[in-house]
C-alpha cells in the first residue's frame, strides 16, 4: 500500500523531449505544495531526463513505477517554490 495519495496525473506518452518535462513542469505548477503528481510517460528519453529534471528544480521523487506495457509511472510530491 502506497504511503501517498496521487492528486493529479498527466500523460506525457505522446510527446517526446524536450516537451515531455515542460508538460510535467506545468502540472506540478497547478498543484499546490505537498500535492502528488504521477507522471505517466514512455521508456527512453523521458524516463532518463524527466525525472532528473524535476528533481533540479527541487521536487520530491517518491516513485518510479514500470508498469507492464513498457510505460513508466513517476510519483512526485511537490516542494514549495
Amino acid at each position: 500500500m502506497a504511503d501517498y495519495q496521487i492528486t493529479d496525473t498527466v500523460d506525457i506518452t505522446d510527446v517526446v523531449c524536450p516537451v515531455t518535462f515542460v508538460k510535467a513542469k506545468v502540472a506540478l505548477e497547478e498543484l499546490d505544495d505537498g500535492e502528488i503528481l504521477a507522471v505517466h510517460m514512455n521508456d527512453g528519453e523521458p524516463v532518463q531526463n524527466v525525472p532528473r529534471s524535476i528533481k533540479e528544480e527541487g521536487h520530491q521523487i517518491l516513485k518510479l513505477l514500470h508498469n507492464d506495457d513498457g510505460t513508466y509511472d513517476l510519483i512526485v510530491r511537490k516542494v514549495g517554490d
